[in-house]
């Protein structure tokens, strides 16, 4: 019986873990977004929605209901104390939610879940690989000016203000690089996927000639 493949996709800020996921989601992927589920679970009627504005208070509310996201981040950013507060109710909601996921794919399913504190939460231990995104600090900073709108000044603090990258490409099964355009990256994941196949199914082969 074949066995789930469970890649943990990982990188810094504006590393190109979107684009990787959705390589591997045309390669049949089932995608689990752990970003995408923290904005999910703070929403409005959410369990997790109410404590922050309980821990935080109601300036963390825009006017139609939801939170304001900006507002909540930046008051995070500067204070190391209230980012843990909200890490310790938003983690929590986001690891249930991405076992829930987890739990109504099929036992055979290729899974990709994309999680930028793989390592720090414990995830990495229980992937199949795990792939890193890679890219200049330069890089980095131009996609975030291009594509959030950001000052020069707070790219670069965003950047920095994350644990190195380094340490990441450091425990990584797989390194892509991202710093050329779509297609160079598309070719490496291409390669990798079918480098992991290859090597699982060699290895069924092996487990199977054992036990005849």
């Amino acid at each position: 019986m074949a066995k789930r493949i469970l890649i943990g996709l990982t990188g810094n800020i504006a590393t190109g873990k979107s684009a990787v996921a959705h390589d591997l989601r045309d390669l049949g992927a089932h995608i689990i977004d752990a970003d995408q589920i923290a904005r999910e679970v703070v929403m409005r009627g959410q369990a997790a929605f109410d404590e922050i504005v309980s821990t935080f208070g109601i300036e963390v509310v825009r006017a139609d209901g939801e939170l304001n996201r900006a507002m909540l981040g930046q008051i995070v950013f500067l204070h190391h104390d209230r980012l843990r507060q909200l890490e310790a109710i938003v983690h929590p909601a986001v690891h249930a939610e991405m076992e829930r996921q987890l739990d109504a794919l099929a036992a055979d399913a290729v899974a990709v879940i994309e999680v930028i504190k793989l390592f720090e939460n414990g995830w990495a231990e229980r992937c199949t690989e795990v792939w890193v995104t890679h890219c200049a600090p330069e890089t980095q900073v131009a996609r975030l000016m291009q594509s959030r709108g950001m000052s020069e000044a707070d790219a670069r603090a965003r950047v920095l203000a994350q644990n190195p990258q380094a340490d990441k490409v450091a425990r990584a099964d797989v390194v892509i690089d991202t710093s050329g355009t779509l297609d160079d990256t598309r070719n490496q994941v291409m390669r990798a996927f079918h480098a992991l196949n290859t090597r699982l199914y060699r290895s069924a082969q092996q487990e199977s000639s054992a036990t005849e």
